[in-house]
């Protein structure tokens, strides 16, 4: 596994959605004089993290129409990952491909014992297998590390954080109940609310990709196999990319490429890191020793 320290920094992001969450709770509950809103926002918090928790693999399975295969149907695949779970010692999760042209591929799932590893048709016939190989050790380094519930997670909450900012924009409207509540506060945090969750988001999701790029080059003991999938994948999903429909853009950070075509500001914004970065660090591990 990872030993990159990152539990305390993810911890230490959570707890700022949560506090964001809990503010917006506070500016409701001096605009109403009700405190409840404080507790509410909470149990929304709590309620987001568990729905998440236990159904983590399987909203985006279903968002990518994606479908269990047999080892008959994929033996490369089952081949493939048969043989990494058994050299890291872990449970063999199940296998899915999504019936899409796009390349690309995620993990899924709250434990390795309850885990699915899922590929689109597109990144089965584009990749050669040393380079699968590489894919698939990043995304079981993403189920083993745990950072599918992670990320899930964090998608989650900053989701919930935008939806109670945009009621925050219409709550700040004037009401005679309203009248206690300062205007400005209420404005700020709906504007600088969600903006703030995404930078979170962005952030967990970028540092887990790193690790799962490091971390799965260790297990495969081929760090230059991944760079070669990742520079071919970058093609790819810009030649084919997936609609940018709205059940996918919420899936869409579980992917070990970005699925939709864009640049500029949106790459910037983008949950992943920018594929070049990732293939120079894979390209200087390729000069160290490995060993998992």
């Amino acid at each position: 596994m990872h030993n990159h320290f990152n539990g305390l920094k993810t911890a230490a992001l959570f707890g700022v959605l949560f506090a964001i969450l809990l503010g917006i709770g506070g500016l409701l509950a001096s605009g109403t004089r009700n405190s409840s809103f404080i507790w509410i926002m909470g149990l929304i918090g709590v309620g987001t993290v568990a729905y998440s928790y236990w159904n983590s693999d399987k909203i985006a399975i279903r968002a990518m129409h994606a479908y269990p295969v047999t080892e008959a149907q994929q033996p490369v695949m089952y081949r493939i990952v048969r043989e990494l779970s058994a050299r890291a010692n872990q449970p063999m999760p199940a296998l899915y491909v999504s019936p899409t042209a796009s390349p690309n591929a995620f993990a899924t799932g709250r434990n390795p014992a309850n885990a699915a590893v899922c590929c689109t048709e597109g990144i089965l016939q584009m990749l050669n297998e040393r380079e699968l190989r590489g894919v698939l050790g990043h995304e079981l380094m993403h189920v083993y590390n745990r950072d599918i519930l992670t990320s899930s997670v964090a998608a989650a909450v900053a989701g919930v954080i935008t939806s109670v900012a945009q009621f925050l924009m219409f709550f700040g409207g004037g009401s005679s109940e309203n009248r206690n509540a300062n205007p400005i506060a209420l404005l700020a945090m709906s504007l600088l609310a969600p903006f703030a969750a995404m930078l979170i988001q962005m952030s967990i999701s970028r540092t887990r990709e790193y690790d799962a790029d490091e971390d799965g080059a260790r297990l495969t003991d081929d760090p230059l196999a991944l760079a070669s999938a990742l520079r071919k994948l970058e093609m790819g999903t810009m030649r084919a990319p997936l609609p940018a429909d709205q059940r996918l853009v919420n899936t869409s950070h579980l992917m070990i490429a970005n699925p939709f075509r864009g640049g500029g500001l949106r790459q910037m914004f983008s949950t992943h890191p920018p594929m070049d970065q990732r293939v120079a660090r894979l390209e200087r591990m390729a000069g160290r020793p490995l060993g998992y």
